[in-house]
């Protein structure tokens, strides 16, 4: 199965050299972190120190806190979609779960920064590639459960990922109870064949 758009139509440019692509990966991985803790309007000194390199650095790879923004939620996409790809091998239910467990984590990140996105430019090619992206891997894996008769015929990826989106906001200081309200979820969207 592979998505519509390819990794390399989302990824933004990455440095060539070794060392200079290692300090840009730090730093994206420094920021989704820190984003993830403190929001995204965090100091971008700490997501350097994090990072282990000097700020100079980071304004090398990244000028603005706009392209830190979309280099991290590029790089959250990214691994949303090839996750969906790496699931191809599996039966198609087992494979749409397994995306749909990691897609609640993905969404509570995913909102931060999109909100972040959009104050800057709601009409970024950046969230609209994204957006496209996540879309098309989400409905190939539902279109594949649905060819199989696993998954009920009237929904769609847009439905699913709203409401597995909701599920990822819930607050709760249970963590298993965001696992729990998505299991309930999947077993709506399960299509049982009804003994006559």
């Amino acid at each position: 199965m592979s998505n519509p758009m390819s990794q390399s139509e989302i990824q933004l440019q990455r440095p060539k050299r070794a060392d200079a692509r290692v300090n840009h990966d730090k730093l994206v991985a420094a920021a989704r972190a820190l984003f993830t803790e403190k929001g995204t309007s965090a100091p971008l000194e700490e997501v350097a120190e994090r990072a282990g390199v000097g700020i100079g650095t980071l304004y090398r790879h990244f000028p603005t806190r706009q392209a830190l923004l979309e280099a991290v939620y590029v790089d959250e996409v990214e691994a949303m979609a090839r996750a969906a790809d790496d699931l191809a091998e599996l039966p198609p239910w087992d494979a749409l779960s397994r995306w749909l467990h990691q897609y609640v984590g993905f969404a509570a990140t995913k909102r931060a920064l999109n909100e972040a996105l959009m104050e800057t430019d709601p009409n970024s090619n950046v969230l609209l590639t994204c957006r496209t992206a996540i879309a098309g891997a989400g409905t190939a894996l539902v279109e594949r459960a649905q060819h199989a008769g696993v998954v009920r015929i009237d929904t769609n990826f847009p439905d699913i990922g709203r409401m597995v989106g909701a599920i990822a906001m819930v607050p709760t200081e249970d963590p298993e109870q965001k696992k729990r309200l998505l299991e309930l979820a999947l077993d709506g969207l399960r299509y049982y064949a009804h003994d006559s």
